[in-house]
């Protein structure tokens, strides 16, 4: 499928591998990595979105817990911040399906159109376009899940209620996964940003939403409407992994923060 209906992928070739066999190979190595992450099936995901010699360690950490969900998830709400443009909404494709190297991955336009009605979400293709943030997260959803449909949202400044309010219409049951994408401390030295990351581990697993603030994390907004929704639907939330760039890859005098989390009933 291609065509004016389809989101191309914006990042690959830079985030992740252009062509298809190794981008396989890289994602599933990752997840053969993590292992097999014991515990309940969980219902939501929080995982970093950097390239992944960087955060794909820990983002499989996060998804080889649903590897064994495939077959029963049928439906990914993603959420992530709009790093390109200033949005103080929350906004979705008008592309029928998003590309990746492994093939497209269909929009639930009918999810999309019910949330765009209800005045709870816009559109906005420019929003998208160049957003890595849920795009990175597609290739590990393609591996782990298979075959399923996504409903992609660029979460701007908006209050953690209009999040929740929003997870809240498009919930579901055991065929809806949803998936938070967002890094932690951004450009600290690695003994500082490893104490920050602990701190804000702490609140996120306790569900403490008013105490993140942008500085924790670059996806606080959507981070905090999951953690809203969180609340009200009494889940648990399980700190999975928690590293830094200079852990992964790199020198570790500048390095961005990384944490996985599951969220379960």
């Amino acid at each position: 499928m291609s065509g004016p209906g389809v989101r191309e992928p914006a990042v690959a070739g830079t985030f992740y591998p252009a062509g298809p066999d190794e981008l396989r190979s890289t994602v599933q190595g990752l997840l053969e990595r993590a292992g097999n992450v014991a515990g309940p099936p969980p219902k939501a995901l929080v995982v970093p979105h950097a390239g992944y010699m960087y955060s794909g360690p820990v983002a499989a950490s996060a998804y080889a817990r649903v590897v064994p969900m495939r077959g029963r998830v049928e439906r990914v709400v993603v959420l992530g911040p709009a790093h390109r443009l200033a949005l103080d909404a929350i906004a979705a494709p008008g592309a029928d399906a998003l590309a990746t190297p492994l093939g497209t991955v269909p929009v639930d336009t009918a999810a999309r159109d019910r949330l765009v009605d209800a005045g709870t979400i816009v559109v906005s293709d420019e929003a998208h376009a160049r957003e890595h943030s849920l795009e990175v997260q597609l290739p590990f959803l393609q591996v782990a899940l298979g075959d399923v449909r996504v409903l992609p949202l660029a979460v701007g400044r908006v209050p953690a209620s209009a999040v929740a309010d929003v997870l809240d219409a498009v919930w579901g049951g055991e065929e809806t996964l949803i998936v938070v994408s967002t890094d932690l401390s951004h450009y600290h030295d690695h003994a500082t940003a490893t104490e920050l990351d602990r701190r804000t581990a702490a609140t996120v697993v306790a569900r403490e939403v008013e105490a993140l603030e942008p500085g924790n994390a670059c996806g606080v907004f959507p981070l905090r409407g999951l953690l809203a929704a969180a609340r009200r639907h009494r889940l648990d939330v399980e700190l999975l992994d928690l590293r830094t760039s200079g852990d992964t890859s790199g020198p570790r005098d500048r390095v961005v923060g990384y944490g996985a989390f599951a969220l379960v009933e």
